[in-house]
């Protein structure tokens, strides 16, 4: 079975060409690597091009990311690189307290709009996150008239899920499926032809009696596990429908 990880931040992985050999050998056909800043976005440009045709690049600013004095020169970066990447990710707004404590709503609005612009005007799609916030983003995301969108590791309402997926937009499905509800009902309740994979490496993941790991990509088989038992599908048509679903996205020759 041939799948992709559509969500890791691979520089922040250790040992990472052991690990990237580890996801060739689970199957994985590509992994996107998204960034979050400036520094990151220089080393996931840095990583694809020592693993053409398997690791692909997505520009980002995250909003746990945003300072003032720094904003300008990163979206400076990402609109100079946005090209030559996949996808302009990881962006979107936050509305955890501690997030909210550093970087207000008004701020995460306005820097998640001017990257919104830049998505749109190289034709990228956006690679959401949307915690807490997931009307606000939906609404910027039309707002700009992004015709491209992915809302990563979803754990909102069902009256917004529908609206993203009546805008053609998608999700994705991460190893939380195996026990975060709100999550699993938002993959259970996403046609499968708006779903995607990934892992969001290296973030740890486990609840109760499941020990706590730390992601990495070939964890993205845990993932489409998950979403294969709430579907009531066989594993393999999931992984050959959300891999022709990333390849499309994203525009990947796999």
């Amino acid at each position: 079975m041939r799948t992709v990880d559509t969500h890791a931040h691979l520089e922040e992985i250790g040992a990472l060409d052991q690990v990237l050999a580890g996801a060739r050998s689970a199957g994985l056909a590509a992994i996107i690597g998204v960034g979050s800043d400036l520094e990151s976005n220089q080393k996931v440009l840095d990583i694809a091009g020592l693993h053409q045709g398997f690791v692909y690049p997505a520009m980002g600013l995250h909003p746990w990311n945003l300072k003032e004095t720094e904003i300008d020169r990163n979206l400076e970066f990402i609109d100079s690189h946005a090209d030559g990447a996949v996808g302009i990710g990881e962006i979107g707004l936050d509305y955890h307290k501690k997030v909210l404590a550093v970087a207000g709503k008004d701020l995460q609005k306005r820097v998640l709009a001017a990257l919104l612009r830049i998505a749109g005007e190289h034709d990228r799609p956006a690679m959401l996150h949307s915690r807490y916030a997931w009307r606000d983003c939906l609404t910027l995301v039309e707002e700009a008239r992004i015709e491209r969108a992915v809302f990563h590791w979803y754990t909102g309402p069902s009256s917004v899920l529908r609206d993203i997926v009546g805008q053609g937009y998608y999700l994705s499905a991460t190893p939380a499926i195996e026990y975060h509800e709100e999550h699993r009902r938002a993959i259970k309740e996403a046609p499968l032809e708006r779903l995607l994979l990934e892992t969001d490496s290296p973030v740890t993941y486990g609840k109760g009696g499941d020990l706590p790991y730390e992601a990495r990509p070939s964890d993205v088989l845990r993932s489409l596990r998950g979403a294969a038992a709430l579907k009531g599908l066989p594993e393999a048509d999931v992984a050959d429908i959300t891999t022709e679903n990333a390849a499309r996205l994203f525009g990947l020759r796999l």
